[in-house]
């Protein structure tokens, strides 16, 4: 059921709220994962992929605020010099889905750095989800598929886990915004 009339607020992220941060992402993405393959062994998003989504160059980090409580989350790459920024990571939270969250999370993402010209950003292959959101709601366009005969290694690269699960094939969007 979609919420009306909600206010969703960006605040920074605090240094003693990053360990929510992982855990939350880390359910949010394992819910994905479950609901396409119907098992996750092992994490889908480690937290050293999301430490180091905290510390790229660039990176400011959110919480997602909805009357008042947390949400989900975002970490976004902003660079002034080009005005060509990325979209690290969003998420909602997994009791939070399907209530128009993420749409009003990402409008208040670019409200946030009117300057960007191009957002960019990328999924897995089959975060079906995903793609429809950032395609038919967000206005993204897809303009890659990574995979392994179109590797990229500026975009969408993760690193083999634990478990073996190894992520090669994403779509990489754009969005541009003047």
């Amino acid at each position: 059921m979609k919420q009306k009339n909600r206010i969703i607020t960006l605040v920074p992220l605090k240094e003693h709220e990053k360990g929510k941060f992982i855990d939350n992402i880390q359910a949010a993405f394992k819910k994905a994962v479950i609901e396409e393959f119907g098992d996750s062994s092992g994490e889908v998003i480690t937290k050293e992929e999301v430490e180091r989504s905290f510390n790229a160059k660039g990176a400011e980090s959110y919480n997602i605020i909805c009357n008042g409580q947390i949400v989900g989350g975002a970490v976004v790459e902003i660079h002034p010099e080009t005005n060509r920024n990325a979209l690290s990571l969003l998420f909602v939270n997994v009791n939070k889905h399907s209530q128009g969250i993420g749409l009003a999370a990402w409008r208040s993402i670019e409200q946030h750095y009117p300057e960007t010209e191009i957002w960019e950003t990328c999924t897995p292959y089959f975060e079906k989800r995903n793609i429809h959101f950032y395609v038919n709601r967000c206005g993204f366009y897809i303009t890659e598929f990574i995979n392994p005969y179109h590797t990229d290694p500026n975009f969408c690269k993760e690193e083999t886990g634990e478990d073996g699960y190894e992520m090669e094939y994403f779509f990489h969007f754009e969005k541009k915004m003047k």
